[in-house]
């Protein structure tokens, strides 16, 4: 019950903040953080997912639970150095030479395709090391609202190639 009031109070950057500095920590057991990295979404989880999330992730994520799947295997996938509140997800895609091409399927994708193209982009970020702030990735996973996608497809694109055309 306390920390259903305590994440209730959390603005999601907090939540994401407090999420990959659990799963990047040193204590979080290796074997569970591979079982995290392994998942997708759509897919049966391991019951290493249920106990994380159960103990970390904000009240109803079961809800939006391909989204929650797809956020912390991402976060798995980088830890243990996976955030960086002040890297915006289009400037690292373009920072690392994400295509054009592969961001405007992203950013046009819906539901599982969208969970598996963002998990992709992460593994591509992932290999080149280049953390970025997970709660622009988990807005852009759990965003329902139409006009709120938009505004955050806008975001990432702006970011990604105001990065682009300083290069």
């Amino acid at each position: 019950m306390m920390r259903e009031a305590q994440a209730s109070e959390e603005t999601l950057e907090q939540q994401v903040g407090r999420i990959a500095g659990v799963i990047g920590s040193e204590r979080f057991p290796t074997g569970e953080r591979a079982a995290l990295r392994r998942m997708a979404p759509g897919h049966r989880l391991p019951l290493s997912f249920y106990r994380f999330a159960f103990n970390y992730l904000p009240a109803g994520w079961e809800y939006a639970i391909d989204d929650w799947v797809t956020l912390v295997a991402g976060i798995a996938l980088m830890s243990p150095q996976a955030y960086s509140p002040q890297a915006g997800f289009g400037r690292v895609l373009a920072e690392a030479g994400y295509s054009e091409l592969r961001l405007e399927r992203l950013l046009a994708a819906e539901d599982e395709v969208r969970q598996t193209l963002f998990l992709r982009a992460v593994r591509f970020l992932a290999a080149k090391s280049k953390p970025f702030n997970w709660a622009e990735g988990a807005r852009f996973l759990l965003a329902r609202n139409e006009d709120k996608r938009e505004a955050l497809s806008l975001r990432i694109a702006r970011d990604f190639y105001s990065r682009i055309d300083k290069e």
